[in-house]
């Protein structure tokens, strides 16, 4: 089977189409889907892209998370459906309460693009398992809302649960607590982080490397890590 991954559209969404684009170059079927919708059309999987829905206004996030599409969402979530928030997805994901905690403006006050090292801290997600456990990767990350926040008893469940996904390494960019830099929920389905793996998938456009200037394509193994899971369910 091909898995059909859908990707929601919202006002404001910038990587909508290069998150279809990844999903299509790790071997699934890209699905444009529209937040003011209540149709999944029948996706195996959903991405949640970044950007700056409607405008970031109140808080980045916060309104997205109330789109009509969101009840879907909240709905296939707790089904078991594998879904990706990816940075201002992080933030609709966190907002939703399908993540914990919160993400507020970044330590310096400034809007941060670079290329990112992260560890890989749970590989045991749909998102994550062709990672190994404690690989190091680079990922582009640009975000100005990016400062993850929780309480100190909270930080301490998600580390003793082992529900930080990954983890920011060399520097802290944006002075979220604990270096962290993605989320996964305890059932290991739903998945978010303010770093951009759909901008890490082809030659030629990721990040530089030791073998040429950018060729990193770390990011591809989210999605086939997806596919995958999709896949191996339908067995």
């Amino acid at each position: 089977m091909t898995a059909r991954i859908g990707v929601i559209t919202f006002p404001g969404s910038l990587d909508d189409r290069d998150a279809q684009r990844a999903i299509e170059i790790a071997g699934g079927e890209a699905v444009a889907l529209w937040h003011g919708s209540h149709d999944l059309d029948g996706v195996d999987a959903l991405v949640l892209p970044g950007g700056f829905s409607y405008g970031d206004y109140l808080r980045a996030g916060a309104i997205a998370a109330l789109a009509p599409i969101m009840a879907e969402v909240k709905d296939a979530a707790a089904k078991g459906m594998p879904i990706l928030g990816i940075c201002n997805g992080f933030q609709m994901l966190v907002e939703a309460h399908l993540l914990p905690g919160g993400l507020i403006r970044n330590a310096h006050q400034q809007f941060v693009r670079r290329d990112q090292k992260l560890r890989v801290e749970n590989n045991d997600t749909a998102w994550t398992s062709d990672f190994a456990s404690g690989q190091e990767i680079v990922i582009p990350l640009k975000n100005a809302d990016g400062g993850y926040i929780a309480s100190e008893s909270e930080l301490d469940r998600l580390e003793g649960e082992g529900l930080v996904a990954f983890r920011y390494l060399g520097v802290n960019p944006n002075g979220s607590l604990r270096d962290i830099a993605g989320l996964t929920n305890e059932r290991g389905n739903v998945v978010g982080l303010m770093p951009h793996p759909e901008h890490a998938v082809e030659p030629g456009f990721g990040p530089d490397t030791a073998a040429a200037m950018r060729s990193g394509v770390d990011g591809l193994s989210f999605f086939t890590s997806a596919i995958a899971a999709v896949v191996g369910a339908a067995a």
